[in-house]
């Protein structure tokens, strides 16, 4: 990792280098058991996207690089995307992937926490905030807090991210079941009064877009 500080949520940081070292680059590289519902994540999270004008997007825990691969795959040409991981492993693997594309390696968070030049147009939060590991549930509500607020000081347009939802017949200890009330409060109070909810795409969780 390029931060060695010990933090909490270092644990899911760990757990993501450990799939991909178990698994390779594939979707079960990321821990997304099935690829099928992943692209469903990547289209959901690629929804926001205008195809028409020329956009800074960043993928905030780009991960193997795959949400980039699967924007390429649709022939989107406008988009200038920066992908930013935490485990340097992940960034090697996509500098070797995609030299032609910036992959940013480093802790928002840390003490020294990575700095981004720039602002962008869209930010995506895909997969971070669904896995939780042996943190309690308050422990990854604070990451998700601290990590909307960091973030939303870089976006011109709109931020999106997904969360597992808590309108289930159980809920995984190791996942994070976030209750929508509780996510609207934080937002209204902290963020912005303008967000959709999307629980249309047939899995277990649902996705947020916050407008600037």
């Amino acid at each position: 990792m390029c931060d060695q500080m010990k933090k909490e949520y270092f644990a899911i940081a760990e757990h993501y280098r450990r799939c991909f070292e178990k698994f390779g680059d594939n979707h079960k590289g990321v821990d997304w058991p099935n690829l099928e519902d992943a692209k469903k994540r990547y289209s959901v999270m690629l929804s926001v996207v205008p195809d028409d004008l020329h956009v800074k997007v960043l993928d905030f825990g780009s991960g193997l690089g795959h949400f980039l691969e699967y924007i390429m795959d649709r022939g989107y040409t406008n988009i200038d995307y920066t992908g930013l991981e935490i485990n340097q492993e992940s960034v090697e693997a996509c500098l070797k992937k995609f030299p032609e594309h910036k992959f940013l390696c480093g802790d928002i968070l840390g003490e020294s926490p990575v700095e981004l030049e720039e602002k962008y147009d869209f930010v995506i939060i895909n997969g971070v905030f669904t896995v939780k590991r042996d943190l309690s549930f308050e422990e990854m509500w604070s990451f998700v807090q601290s990590c909307i607020s960091t973030l939303w000081q870089y976006t011109h347009n709109q931020m999106i991210f997904n969360v597992m939802s808590s309108h289930v017949d159980w809920e995984r200890e190791d996942l994070f079941h976030l209750p929508i009330d509780l996510l609207a409060d934080f937002l209204c109070e902290n963020i912005s009064r303008d967000f959709v909810i999307r629980n249309d795409y047939q899995l277990y969780e649902y996705a947020t877009i916050i407008y600037k």
